[in-house]
């Protein structure tokens, strides 16, 4: 039987892995059934990559690239068909998949609030599920809407009352509920408008909670990959095209990084002013406590 963390994972015993490694994939794939063509249809092809303690990575890719497919596969809505994934040293399948999920934060582009429900129930389902006491409940409530940088007030309201904006900041607030290690975020603000969307990625980029977590984030935007990552994995067709810092995808002579950088600059009419913007906070994120200079 695996080890049922609450809070924190517990590295399996028999596995050397080195303490700055969260998230590990060994010639991971995953692949479909296909009744008409045969064997099947490969979603991501054999993936090697490991995720740093404590750095935010995104998984960069246009629709069909496979990074949501990747990203389920860590916490065990997809079980790999070729290959492992290990979260904490231990493949996700010897995990038990609730005490896995429950550890995991996660947060989805259309968030998945329960409309019945206030805003108070939603952030503390969890919680009330791990047998939580009402009063500490309530506290970890207030202090996650103030976090999201939301006004605790609103812990009263139900879905139908929130912004667009306000209902993603308490999707967030719900992934950090149990406070887990890893957060993982699948185009967790693609519904927004373009205005809201800006506001609600700066705000989370300089939230004080990121350097204490390990994100994994989906996106198929490149602005918001330079904002919000330490590393961008760059996905093309099931299959890892390449490892970038925010600097080096910018700067990257690859035609396909090329490619993204030429149409997000090409889509800003006042000079790039907005490209320069993002350069400058490239350059200046902190590199992750182990990365090769």
């Amino acid at each position: 039987m695996p080890p049922s963390p609450q809070n924190n994972f517990s590295p399996a015993s028999n596995t050397e892995v080195s303490r700055n490694t969260v998230i590990e994939f060994r010639a991971a794939s995953y692949s479909v059934p296909d009744a008409e063509h045969g064997p099947g249809r490969t979603l991501l092809a054999p993936l090697d990559l490991s995720v740093r303690r404590g750095e935010s990575l995104v998984l960069l890719g246009r629709s069909g690239s496979g990074k949501t497919t990747t990203l389920k596969l860590i916490n065990r809505l997809l079980e790999p068909t070729g290959g492992q994934v290990l979260v904490e040293g231990q493949a996700t399948t010897a995990w038990d998949p609730i005490r896995l999920r429950r550890s995991i934060g996660y947060a989805i582009q259309e968030v998945g609030l329960f409309p019945h429900m206030t805003v108070e129930r939603n952030i503390g389902l969890m919680p009330r599920v791990e047998g939580w006491p009402a009063a500490r409940i309530r506290e970890r409530v207030r202090e996650l809407l103030v976090l999201v940088g939301l006004q605790p007030e609103l812990a009263a309201r139900f879905p139908r009352e929130l912004s667009g904006g306000e209902r993603q900041r308490v999707g967030v607030a719900r992934a950090l509920a149990l406070d887990p290690p890893i957060l993982l975020m699948d185009e967790p603000f693609g519904a927004l408008d373009a205005l809201t969307r800006a506001e609600v990625q700066r705000e989370f980029a300089a939230l004080e909670i990121r350097p204490k977590k390990t994100v994994v984030l989906v996106t198929h935007d490149l602005p918001e990959a330079l904002l919000m990552g330490t590393r961008i994995a760059l996905l093309e067709a099931g299959r890892l095209h390449g490892l970038y810092s925010p600097a080096e995808f910018l700067q990257a002579n690859d035609p396909l990084p090329a490619a993204y950088v030429k149409a997000f600059h090409s889509g800003f009419e006042a000079g790039g002013a907005a490209l320069d913007n993002v350069r400058k906070h490239a350059s200046g994120i902190p590199r992750v406590e182990g990365e090769a200079k």
